[in-house]
């Protein structure tokens, strides 16, 4: 044991993530047991500076099970001490289960933490490398806390209030716990209702037909449009490969009222037919532009093998070139069905007629005085989950595609 110059640089960095993970724990914490605490931000410093100063006092080579043992004692020692035995804010005796997960949630993603931070650094002085990489280390560490919970806090609180009943949320409207005493029935009472009462089921049908065929008729314009702006040679083209983008520098907001006039008279208003409209024409130039440059990078040689062969060039795509082009084809169809999917302004503008609705228009008509909250937010998460879903499943394949799809030298 030998402390060195290092030795502050593991206090900051303890204090620093023993505070981050007090206040990530503590607000999970209150979410899942619905108890209210004031976290204990100082002595979770203390803690985590405790820690860090006890791995930084040894060096690298030196830091066996025994120090890892002992670090992560440390952190719960000091919080335990410095807290007065409340290390959550509370005493022991408040929901005990609840808050002994959370102090071990706490004592070893601290630790972990300091450990992927400065774990491998001297406890001496250290090179301007060795310095910035700790600092990346833990400005890495503390971005992929921070949009962590960002996302997946909002996501929890939706999902937990629409498996709630309305005098669960008028008793605590901050107890975002689960109550599984009220069986599968009560759980999922808001999904129920939703598509017995509130015609879920058409909008999601709705909105399948029309993200599924913006899918299709944006591939079939962009990916020819796509391989003439990377392969053929015309008048022009450099101007249109540059200029495919320009209708995205034209808000949404400024072109739906002249087309609420337009699709008004031509009787395309309320209908999926005017969407089927609209969302191509803002999709394939985004499509355009993703597929023309998978298309320059596939070899030029092969599509004029292919000529030679005698193919034709509608025979060349789609006997080469559409072949190697599978991942992009999957990554432009998932993206253009997610703007569909999603697509809010012209839904809420074009359709007034229930039985037209899409998710999003649907979702929103919840949102009223005489609409419980826990069914907004089970609309939420069903207009959510099916997108979530599909990219989750989807990026195997895309995986796959590529490494498949690669050319050898």
């Amino acid at each position: 044991m030998r402390p060195g110059p290092g030795t502050l640089i593991g206090l900051i960095v303890g204090a620093i993530w023993g505070a981050i993970w007090m206040i990530v724990v503590s607000v999970v914490f209150m979410l899942i047991s619905g108890a209210v605490t004031a976290p204990p931000i100082g002595a979770a410093m203390l803690a985590g500076a405790a820690c860090g100063a006890l791995i930084m006092a040894f060096e690298p080579g030196a830091r066996s099970t025994g120090v890892t043992i002992a670090a992560i004692a440390a952190v719960f020692i000091v919080l335990g001490v410095a807290t007065f035995g409340a290390p959550i804010g509370l005493p022991l005796s408040a929901v005990p289960l609840a808050q002994t997960v959370a102090v071990a949630a706490f004592v070893l993603a601290t630790w972990f933490a300091i450990d992927r931070s400065v774990g491998d650094a001297p406890s001496g002085r250290m090179t301007r490398y060795q310095f910035e990489t700790v600092v990346i280390r833990v400005a890495k560490g503390l971005g992929l806390v921070f949009f962590t919970v960002m996302v997946a806090l909002p996501f929890y609180v939706m999902v937990m209030t629409s498996l709630k009943n309305q005098a669960q949320l008028i008793a605590n409207p901050l107890d975002f716990s689960l109550d599984l005493a009220q069986g599968p029935a009560g759980l999922f009472r808001s999904y129920i209702e939703l598509f017995t009462q509130y015609h879920f089921g058409t909008f999601l049908w709705n909105t399948a037909i029309v993200s599924i065929a913006t899918v299709i008729i944006t591939l079939c314009f962009a990916v020819p449009g796509a391989y003439a702006v990377a392969r053929l040679r015309f008048p022009g083209q450099a101007f249109l490969s540059r200029s495919i983008l320009l209708i995205y520098m034209v808000p949404g907001i400024v072109l739906v009222i002249p087309l609420y006039a337009v699709f008004s008279q031509l009787g395309l208003r309320n209908s999926l037919a005017g969407l089927l409209i609209v969302y191509p024409a803002t999709t394939i130039p985004v499509a355009l532009y993703m597929l023309q440059g998978h298309f320059r990078g596939i070899p030029s040689e092969l599509e004029e093998a292919g000529l030679m062969d005698g193919l034709t060039r509608l025979g060349v795509i789609g006997k080469i070139t559409m072949p190697l082009s599978l991942p992009a084809l999957a990554s432009v169809a998932l993206y253009v069905f997610m703007i569909a999917w999603n697509e809010f302004l012209f839904a809420f503008m074009f359709l007034d007629n229930i039985d037209m609705f899409t998710l999003s228009r649907g979702v929103v008509s919840l949102n009223s005085s005489e609409v419980p909250r826990q069914h907004l937010m089970a609309g939420a998460v069903i207009a959510t989950v099916p997108v979530l879903v599909l990219f989750l499943w989807f990026e195997r394949f895309l995986v796959s595609g590529l490494t498949a799809g690669g050319v050898k030298g």
